[in-house]
């Protein structure tokens, strides 16, 4: 998974931030260098949570990239062992 270059906190801070009165979303993304879909993005995946919520969310995505990752090489493993078991044969 790619690193974001934002923290959780930081991209609560820039949401917060569009919804006050008197700011743009577009003056947001600018000031902060991020498209206006990366925000709607953000709006979407974070609506409705608190900062707990969406550092638990993201500490267990990173466990599910790891244990794909973990997947995918014994996978492996076990197509190379096949493999070598039939070219024995």
């Amino acid at each position: 998974m790619k690193k974001s270059r934002f923290t959780i906190e930081q991209i609560f801070q820039i949401l917060a931030e569009a919804e006050l009165p008197g700011s743009s979303i577009s003056s947001v993304c600018r000031k902060y260098d991020i498209s206006p879909a990366m925000f709607y993005r953000w709006k979407q995946k974070y609506k409705g949570m608190t900062q707990s919520e969406a550092k638990k969310l993201k500490v267990l995505e990173e466990e599910n990239s790891l244990l794909k990752k973990i997947l995918a090489e014994k996978e492996m493993e076990t197509a190379i062992m096949r493999e070598i078991l039939k070219k024995k044969s």
